[in-house]
């Protein structure tokens, strides 16, 4: 059995090539093969070209790999889809030449496994894809969870950059790679130099509720922005705010670059997925962050695929932890 040590290596490896074939396609957004699924979330040629590429990596580096990846490749065998198929596998055959339509099929479904046992990788290989699609910002993440809890993640961003200046909106030429292992602190380096020196990030130390800078969703489906908006009326908050999609806002709140991360329900009904969450709430919570759902708990990755008993996400420095759960609690039913 590798070492937590070894699977995290192998982890930022396996996220840091991706990176650069998810930023490939992402230039090519124009002529990018894309389908919809049956829940109307988007899917492109990256989604799956990511997971193939994950899956094969880690079962190389690894040996036996039990994964719960967000696609299968079932959405490809439809002949509507063979287009897009058809360009998964050149995206693909970039890092893995020679490997048949056949074998990038048999890795994307590397990641079918159901979320049960006692341990397991999962994998969102495009997170934020409508981000991805407007050229914005989104995250390949990649966590491990043992007896219920995330103890490894990695978390690519391609278009995050070191420069916190450059607006989220204007993508860097080099984007950033976080890690994290449970008990060990949290790490950034260049999405493209897995082996260079990382550097330690923590959580800003801003002390002033005033001053907090909220992160949230762009896509008004993925939270409730009129809800964030009531809560920082209610605590007098000034400070900017910072719109951008995927796990990338759990990056932004790990180094500092934002004080809080709000993902408010949009219905009652709704479940968040582990492989939304899994890695960045590690990473944010190793550089010092706290991380619950709404009413406080910490968030359950012991229930499958979903946080069914969870509802919502705060994520913040300590100091700005309680009055935020305190509000929501106020003004949220």
């Amino acid at each position: 059995m590798p070492s937590r040590e070894e699977m995290l290596k192998a982890a930022v490896q396996a996220v840091a090539a991706t990176c650069a074939v998810a930023r490939r396609v992402q230039l090519a957004t124009g002529s990018m093969q894309r389908m919809t699924k049956e829940d109307y979330s988007p899917v492109t040629v990256a989604d799956f070209a990511v997971q193939a590429l994950v899956a094969l990596h880690l079962q190389e580096a690894l040996g036996t790999l039990v994964l719960v990846g967000e696609e299968t490749a079932a959405d490809l065998h439809e002949p509507r889809s063979h287009g897009l198929r058809d360009a998964v596998v050149a995206a693909v055959r970039e890092i893995r030449p020679g490997l048949s339509t056949s074998q990038v099929m048999e890795a994307i479904d590397l990641g079918n496994h159901d979320a049960s046992g006692t341990a397991y990788w999962t994998l969102d290989p495009v997170d934020g894809t409508k981000g991805f699609l407007r050229g914005g910002q989104y995250a390949i993440s990649l966590g491990y969870i043992e007896d219920g809890e995330v103890v490894l993640g990695a978390l690519g961003c391609p278009n995050l950059g070191a420069d916190f200046a450059r607006p989220f909106d204007q993508p860097a030429p080099r984007g950033s790679l976080f890690y994290a292992q449970r008990g060990h602190g949290a790490f950034s380096l260049p999405d493209d130099a897995p082996a260079a020196a990382p550097t330690a990030i923590r959580v800003a130390a801003t002390a002033e509720l005033s001053t907090l800078r909220i992160c949230e969703s762009v896509e008004a489906g993925h939270s409730r922005i009129d809800d964030t908006q009531r809560i920082v009326d209610r605590l007098g908050i000034r400070g900017t705010p910072a719109r951008l999609d995927s796990q990338c806002k759990y990056a932004v709140v790990a180094r500092g670059q934002a004080d809080a991360y709000l993902r408010l329900p949009t219905r009652a009904d709704y479940q968040e997925k582990i492989w939304d969450h899994a890695a960045g709430a590690l990473i944010a919570a190793e550089a010092g962050a706290r991380v619950s759902d709404i009413e406080g708990k910490p968030l359950d990755f012991s229930q499958g695929e979903t946080l069914r008993r969870n509802r919502g996400v705060v994520c913040a420095a300590a100091h700005f932890h309680p009055p935020l759960l305190e509000a929501i609690a106020a003004l949220l039913p």
